[in-house]
């Protein structure tokens, strides 16, 4: 079996095996399923370091290519199983890998003695083949069945097991459902204007009315997946409900990888872009992350505001792709997988948070930092990374980003002239993005530990594993990143790039570590046991231990103040919410259309004349 047949066929027959076996036996299951995960990874690896530069192979097998016969049956069959082995789908395979490894050992504790995660390991291992699968196909047939698929396995893995989940999951279901519906018309456009379903054949004006139409129905579908404004109001009502194993796999990491590795399919091979797409696509990526770290900062709900931030985040990627400079593909290629590496992070720290103590509010914790040290020192390598501190990998990718802007706004063009407002935004929601991780870090782990944690232990070593190996990353991308990570990974698939300023990750790193060394040394030289402390005294009462400060207090002031307060208000009434929104618009249309239906036979003869006409005109 060929190493394309072991990452995609092999994890989608040992789904459908796990099917066959009991819950009763869940620890047999988990074990099958991380070496299946396992071996799908050693695979990736393999194809990651073939050497191949680029190479369509069939997923039938070798010398499947040209098979005589095919051709009698109507199509070019044979092409319908191509599978493009390139720099971009080796980089996407290589990270699904990864990061299904890492989710299945942190699974081992968090989803052994839940009976809400049914058949939990079968839709792990049918997301692994499936996301492969789509990340490989060469033909659009291929690629929307698989991509399709990952819609019904995002919906099984939310769980409803309450009346809140199973409406997320309905949510979910039909958000992501209909956009595929929009792509498949998309793809039946292609077909009429080009002839070929082939991705990497394709090279598509978009000066005509059938060519823009046929990128954004395909950009839509990019975009849901992703959680790009205005289609992301899936996300951080999924990442609520959803088990934080799920959130971290899906949304957070696979989600994201897939919806940008077909954004940079359709923007840099499938499409050429005029510059009206540019702009509307560049407009759509600094709304993204405007948008949603704003609705980040007002969550008191750990897990919504994570939710959120893994939209914000998207719109870095989004405006990455969309500048179209080869600095701003390698940016927004690099923010992707570093936003896949602290997100998933940052759930898996979440998932902890909530299995010791239970709670997912911020107003009902704080000082977890002492109970739960592990657990703490990697969610802020996390909350450091997402939010562009160097020398972590966020601002490695964000620093790339904003020289992609720089760069953009040299040449010509109504985009390009507005690259100062680009440049902005961007760095403006890097600013508002670490106040709310002061919140999520200080309301979770900081301050005075609430009564009732005293017991509280650190989590399990399998669920702490995945933590540290993803904060090494993020550490090491980061230190790394200018030398190392960005020529290794991303250079092979955009080309070489000279950056617009200069960074020396590594030096500035050392500079951090030496500045953190001297404030430990002057901490120790100070002694700082010879400080009297003391309660505060008021009244003669004890007053210190008994109060603390309400962390999200403070961020209440934001949604008070006057010019965002009508605009919550409007949010939480999902004024924006395109879901309610296309579902309070159909009732409508139903409504209004039920008042043909008069009974009256004579009526109902006017309009299937009246259908007949309309489907003429549109035949001829």
């Amino acid at each position: 079996m060929t190493p394309i047949q072991t990452i995609i066929i092999i994890p989608i027959l040992a789904g459908i095996i796990l099917f066959a076996l009991p819950e009763r036996v869940k620890s047999i299951k988990a074990g099958f399923a991380l070496m299946v995960s396992a071996v799908v990874l050693y695979s990736s690896i393999q194809i990651y370091f073939s050497g191949i530069a680029e190479e369509s192979v069939s997923l039938l097998g070798p010398g499947r290519e040209n098979v005589s016969g095919w051709e009698n049956l109507g199509f070019d069959l044979h092409n319908l199983f191509l599978c493009r082995i390139d720099g971009l789908s080796k980089l996407i395979t290589l990270f699904i890998g990864f990061f299904t490894l890492l989710i299945l050992i942190y699974s081992l504790v968090y989803v052994k003695r839940e009976k809400k995660y049914y058949n939990y390991y079968p839709y792990i291992l049918l997301t692994l083949g499936a996301s492969n699968g789509a990340a490989l196909a060469d033909h659009l047939i291929l690629f929307i069945t698989f991509w399709g698929f990952l819609g019904l396995t995002l919906y099984k893995l939310i769980k409803g097991y309450d009346e809140e989940s199973a409406h997320v999951a309905k949510k979910t279901l039909i958000l992501v459902g209909g956009a595929d519906a929009l792509m498949i018309f998309g793809i039946g456009i292609i077909w009429s204007i080009n002839g070929s379903l082939t991705i990497s054949d394709l090279n598509l004006s978009t000066n005509n009315t059938l060519g823009v139409i046929a990128f954004l129905t395909l950009l839509i579908g990019s975009f849901t997946k992703a959680g790009a404004f205005p289609f992301h109001s899936w996300v951080p009502d999924y990442a609520k409900k959803a088990p934080a194993s799920s959130s971290a796999y899906l949304p957070a990491s696979l989600d994201k990888l897939l919806g940008i590795y077909f954004m940079a399919r359709l923007c840099n091979e499938m499409f050429v872009l005029n510059q009206w797409l540019t702009l509307i696509i560049l407009i759509i990526g600094v709304s993204t992350i405007i948008i949603a770290v704003m609705m980040a900062l007002i969550q008191h709900n750990y897990k919504k505001l994570l939710g959120y931030h893994a939209v914000s985040q998207v719109g870095y990627m989004v405006t990455g792709l969309g500048l179209g400079t080869p600095l701003g593909i390698i940016g927004g290629l690099f923010h992707m997988v570093n936003h896949a590496l602290y997100k998933s992070g940052l759930f898996l720290a979440a998932g902890s948070v909530k299995e010791q103590t239970g709670k997912d509010d911020l107003e009902e914790l704080a000082g977890l930092s002492g109970k739960m040290p592990m657990t703490f020192i990697t969610a802020l390598i996390f909350a450091l990374s997402i939010s562009g501190i160097p020398p972590f990998n966020g601002f490695a990718s964000k620093w790339i980003i904003y020289q992609g802007i720089i760069e953009f706004g040299k040449d010509a063009g109504i985009a390009n002239s507005l690259w100062m407002v680009w440049l902005a935004l961007a760095v403006i929601g890097s600013a508002l993005t670490l106040a709310s991780f002061i919140k999520f870090i200080s309301g979770i782990f900081l301050g005075r530990k609430r009564t009732g944690f005293d017991q509280l232990k650190e989590s399990k070593i399998s669920m702490l594993i995945p933590m540290i190996i993803i904060a090494a990353f993020c550490v090491g991308f980061g230190v790394f990143a200018t030398n190392y990570v960005v020529p290794f990974l991303f250079k092979p698939v955009v080309g070489n790039v000279a950056y617009a300023g200069n960074w020396s990750s590594v030096t500035v790193s050392l500079l951090v570590i030496i500045s953190i060394l001297l404030g430990i040394g002057f901490y120790v030289i100070s002694d700082v046991k010879k400080f009297r402390r003391e309660d505060s005294f008021i009244g003669g009462e004890t007053f210190q231990e008994s109060t603390g400060f309400e962390v999200t207090g403070f961020y209440e002031t934001i949604r008070e103040f006057k010019l965002f307060s009508g605009i919550y208000k409007k949010a939480e009434q999902k004024w924006f919410d395109i879901y309610y929104l296309s579902r309070d618009g159909t009732l409508w249309l139903n409504k209004l259309l039920s008042k043909a239906h008069t009974g009256i036979l004579q009526t109902y003869a006017i309009w299937l004349v009246v259908g007949l006409i309309i489907m003429l005109l549109f035949l001829t």
